[in-house]
C-alpha cells in the first residue's frame, strides 16, 4: 500500500510540472518567431519568397558577326517540343531539310510514347514558330554539326514575329517556361543564361519540374503514345494497354469504329479498328460518336478474322468518370474525315520510310529507318479514289448480315485493279441497293476506308453517298 501512494505522490508532482511549463508556452512556437528555422515540405523556410521570374532570355541577343554558321529559313514540319524541320538549300542538306534538334533543351516525348507536359512543350515550339515572319537557325560554331543521331543537326532556333524588334531564342525560352529538362549546354555559347534560367524554372517548379500533374497526360494504366508509334511499332505493344488520341471517322455495325490520326513528319493519316463490343453503356457509345476526337485506351489485339490489329476492351464507367481507364471525349467539333487521295498502286505497292526515334538503355535517342508498306500505314483510315473504272460486281448471297454487300471490282486509267468493298446499301426508301445500280464500264468515285481481305488491300464503303459516278 505504501509503494502505492509513493506512485501516485510522483505523479501528482510530474502533473504539477507539466502544468507550470504549459503555462510558460514552452511547448508553443511562437507564430512570429522566424529563428526556429522549421522548414516547410520543399525544404525552404516558410517565410522565404522566391524572387519574380525574369525574362533572361529576352537578355541573350542574335549577333550576326558572332562567327557561327546561321540561315535565315521557314518551317517545313513541327516535330514536338525540341525537333523541327526547315528548308535549306541542298548545299547545307542534299534532301533540302535540315532536321533541327535543339541545342541545350530536352523536351518530354510527344511524337512516340507521350510524357508528362510533352504535348504542351510541342504546341509552345508550333506557335512560337507560326507566329513568326522570321526564322533563324543557328549553329554553335562555324561548322553544321550532326547530334549523336547523325540524322539531326544541333542548333540554336532564333524567330521574330511582326510585334517583335529583335530575335528571340527559342530554345532558352522552352527552358525558361520549364517544358524541358536542360540538355548538355556548358561548352555552348549561351551556357551562361541557360545556367540561370535553368536553376530559375527549377526554384519555380515549372512544369517539368512541378510535382503538379499535366492535365492532358493520360496517366492510367494504358502506355500513352501516339498512333503513329502504335502502328510503326505494333508487335512491340501486341497485347498491351495503350491510349492515343484520334478523330472517330466510321462506324460500323454497332460495334466498330474506325479513328485515324494526321502525321505531319509524313504527311500521312494513320488509322485504326477499334472494336467496342456490344457491352458499351450509352455513355461510352455518345463518345465514340463521328466527328469527335477521343481519347481510346484498350488492348492492342490481333483479329484472326479480319488479318489485322484492333484495339479491343473498351471501357467506360459513367460512376467515376474520371477514370485513367476510361475512354474519353477531348472535344466534339465534327471534325470531318480526311479521305486522303490515293491511287491504286500506290494503296497496293507503295512504300514508306519512317524515321523511327526510341531512347536507349542509357536515355539516349536513336534514330533508325523502317520501311512500311503504304497499305499497312493507311489501313483503317478513309481514302478517296478518282475515276475508276467499273469491271464487274459481285453480290454475297450467302445467307447473314452480308447477304446482299457487294464486291465492285474496279480498275484505273493505269490498268491497275482494286476491289471496293461494300456494307449491305440501302437506298433513302429502305429498298436494298443491287449491282443493277452499277453497270459495267461506269466510271465512279470512291470515298472509304482502306481495309484488308484476303491478303489484299480494298476500299471499304459504308454509305452509297460514297460512292458518286462520272459518267
Amino acid at each position: 500500500m505504501k509503494a502505492f501512494y509513493r506512485i501516485l505522490m510522483m505523479l501528482l508532482v510530474v502533473s504539477m510540472l507539466l502544468g507550470a511549463l504549459a503555462g510558460c508556452d514552452f511547448f508553443t512556437q511562437d507564430p512570429e518567431d522566424s529563428s526556429s528555422g522549421e522548414n516547410n515540405d520543399n525544404g525552404s523556410n516558410n517565410n522565404t519568397e522566391l524572387p519574380p521570374i525574369v525574362d533572361y532570355a529576352s537578355e541573350v541577343k542574335f549577333n550576326p558577326n558572332s562567327g557561327r554558321n546561321y540561315i535565315e529559313t521557314t518551317v517545313k514540319s513541327y516535330i514536338d517540343g525540341d525537333t523541327t524541320h526547315f528548308k535549306v538549300p541542298t548545299s547545307i542538306s542534299v534532301t533540302g531539310v535540315l532536321k533541327a534538334r535543339y541545342l541545350a533543351v530536352n523536351t518530354p516525348e510527344s511524337t512516340g510514347q507521350i510524357e508528362p507536359w510533352g504535348k504542351k512543350a510541342s504546341a509552345f515550339t508550333r506557335e512560337k514558330l507560326e507566329s513568326a515572319t522570321s526564322i533563324i537557325v543557328e549553329s554553335d560554331n562555324a561548322n553544321w554539326n550532326p547530334d549523336s543521331t547523325g540524322e539531326r543537326f544541333l542548333v540554336w532556333v532564333w524567330y521574330k514575329s511582326a510585334d517583335m524588334t529583335d530575335y528571340k531564342c527559342l530554345n532558352l525560352e522552352i527552358l525558361q517556361a520549364g517544358l524541358a529538362r536542360a540538355s548538355t549546354y556548358s561548352d555552348t555559347s549561351y551556357a551562361e543564361p541557360c545556367s540561370k534560367i535553368l536553376s530559375q524554372s527549377v526554384a519555380h517548379k515549372l512544369y517539368v519540374f512541378s510535382p503538379d500533374k499535366d492535365p492532358d497526360f493520360y496517366y492510367g494504366s494504358a502506355k500513352t503514345i501516339t498512333l503513329k508509334e502504335l502502328k510503326t511499332n505494333i508487335d512491340k505493344y501486341a497485347n498491351e494497354r495503350v491510349a492515343f488520341e484520334g478523330v472517330v471517322v466510321k462506324e460500323y455495325d454497332n460495334s466498330t469504329i474506325y479513328v485515324e490520326e494526321y502525321d505531319e513528319q509524313t504527311d500521312t493519316y494513320f488509322g485504326m479498328q477499334v472494336f467496342y463490343g456490344y457491352n458499351l453503356n450509352f455513355f461510352g457509345k455518345t463518345i465514340l460518336t463521328v466527328g469527335n476526337r477521343v481519347r481510346i485506351a484498350g488492348s492492342v489485339q490481333y483479329w484472326e478474322n479480319g488479318g489485322t490489329w484492333q484495339l479491343s476492351d473498351i471501357k467506360y464507367d459513367p460512376y467515376d468518370p474520371d477514370s485513367k481507364d476510361n475512354i474519353a471525349l477531348i472535344d466534339n467539333e465534327k471534325h470531318a474525315p480526311a479521305y486522303q487521295e490515293m491511287d491504286i498502286n500506290t494503296l497496293l505497292n507503295g512504300k514508306v520510310d519512317i524515321e523511327i526515334t526510341e531512347l536507349d538503355e542509357n536515355e539516349n535517342e536513336t534514330v533508325t529507318t523502317k520501311t512500311f508498306d503504304y497499305g499497312y500505314l493507311a489501313l483503317h483510315a478513309t481514302a478517296s479514289m478518282k475515276n475508276l473504272t467499273i469491271t464487274s460486281v459481285y453480290t454475297t448471297t450467302k445467307e447473314g448480315d452480308s447477304k446482299g454487300a457487294m464486291t465492285i471490282t474496279c480498275k484505273d486509267e493505269n490498268g491497275k485493279y482494286i476491289d471496293i468493298r461494300t456494307i449491305v446499301l440501302i437506298d433513302s426508301d429502305g429498298n436494298l441497293i443491287t449491282s443493277a445500280s452499277f453497270p459495267k464500264g461506269s466510271v465512279i468515285n470512291v470515298n472509304g476506308v482502306v481495309d484488308f481481305y484476303d491478303g489484299e488491300y480494298q476500299i471499304k464503303i459504308f454509305h452509297a453517298s460514297d460512292i458518286t459516278f462520272v459518267n
